[in-house]
């Protein structure tokens, strides 16, 4: 009995790893033989050649680019401190921009969308003066002062407009636009 207390070796247990299983992926076998893979490929390369013709066509039949205007919305601040005065002529065509803008954010204002309205009018107003004064040196001087009424008119209709947009009071704002529509045009016909 002693020796069996005595005896403290231990029998260690070592899992039998050696079953390892192979899990392999079958093969996938296309049902396509041979010929029909040299149809479809030849197929794809059509498409991709005709695809590839047809885009880079498409680019050198293209319209030429719209000639670049001399002024811009993302150049303000460089336009407005450091370039040099548009000349007379670009005033007048910026003038007549300024006048179908004016007239494309009617939807604007029926939605009520106010903050755009704000945004559209104080960007054309803070060139709108300067291109009325530049724009004047094209006319003979006899017609001077009823340009410069008209101009006026222009732009305190603007700066109401601002005014009844930022409050905002609906029919007023719809009033001056309106007059202001009526003001630029005249201008525009004034300086046609």
């Amino acid at each position: 009995m002693n020796s069996l207390l005595t005896n403290t070796t231990t029998t260690i247990f070592h899992a039998q790893s050696t079953h390892h299983f192979k899990h392999s992926i079958p093969t996938l076998k296309a049902s396509v033989s041979p010929q029909e893979t040299n149809v479809t490929s030849a197929s794809r390369r059509k498409i991709f050649i005709t695809t590839f013709l047809a885009t880079s066509l498409a680019q050198v039949q293209q319209s030429p680019p719209a000639l670049a205007e001399n002024w811009g919305v993302r150049s303000f601040i460089w336009e407005r401190f450091f370039e040099p005065d548009l000349s007379p002529e670009d005033s007048v065509a910026r003038i007549r921009q300024t006048a179908e803008g004016l007239h494309s954010i009617r939807n604007m204002l029926e939605t009520m969308s106010w903050r755009y309205v704000i945004f559209y009018i104080r960007l054309k107003q803070s060139y709108l003066s300067k291109d009325l004064k530049i724009a004047m040196s094209t006319l003979p001087k006899g017609r001077w002062n009823e340009y410069v009424e008209l101009a006026n008119v222009l732009v305190e209709n603007m700066a109401k407009l601002d005014q009844y947009v930022r409050s905002p009071k609906v029919y007023e704002s719809y009033l001056y636009y309106e007059k202001t529509l009526k003001a630029i045009d005249d201008v525009v016909t004034y300086l046609a």
